[in-house]
């Protein structure tokens, strides 16, 4: 059986996709939900999903001995980062090579980096006169959003598309390519 620790920091629809994607899978399982925001909606997600879940302050998320130890007991074999804005630590980068994945809200590498995400993404693809965006799963790397890319998805932008339609069809091809990619990875 392969383990998933899910990282997020907000509302969480992208690991309810991918629980919801693995329930009952014959050889892979989400083992961890780790936030740093306790208001977290995917706390909720969890716990409703019998879940473990982990609030990581930003020196527990840097500790080896905290956040390594718990990813150790469970066995995680993959992270998937699915709205986890913090920047993940190098000692768990050397520790999971190529095992710690993200999906950015946006064809890479444009409106990527330090301080884009979620609505402010789709509002800069607009506000660049774009005529397509999407999603960009990448594996992680010392830098945001810069990491060697695995599935790039597109869809275009219409006329009269604001920030939040926008915001639904990335949404959209989230939740259906990134539990089918974290499959592919784990095979």
């Amino acid at each position: 059986m392969k383990h998933i620790a899910i990282f997020a920091s907000g509302n969480g629809s992208n690991a309810g996709a991918i629980i919801e994607y693995f329930k009952g899978h014959p050889s892979v399982k989400v083992a961890l939900v780790v936030t740093n925001n306790p208001e977290a909606g995917v706390i909720k997600i969890a716990h409703s999903n019998k879940i473990i879940s982990a609030i990581v302050s930003k020196n527990a998320l840097n500790d080896p001995e905290i956040l390594g130890r718990l990813l150790t007991a469970l066995n995680i074999d993959l992270i998937v980062l699915a709205g986890f804005l913090q920047l993940i630590p190098a000692y768990l980068l050397e520790r999971f090579p190529k095992r710690i994945i993200n999906i950015h809200p946006a064809l890479l590498p444009k409106h990527g980096g330090k301080g884009m995400y979620g609505i402010k993404v789709h509002e800069s693809v607009l506000t660049n006169g774009d005529t397509e965006t999407g999603i960009t799963i990448h594996f992680v790397n010392e830098h945001y959003d810069e990491g060697e890319v695995i599935l790039q998805k597109a869809t275009a932008i219409n006329a009269g598309d604001t920030p939040e339609t926008v915001a639904h069809k990335v949404q959209l091809l989230e939740h259906e390519w990134l539990p089918q990619t974290i499959e592919k990875l784990l095979q």
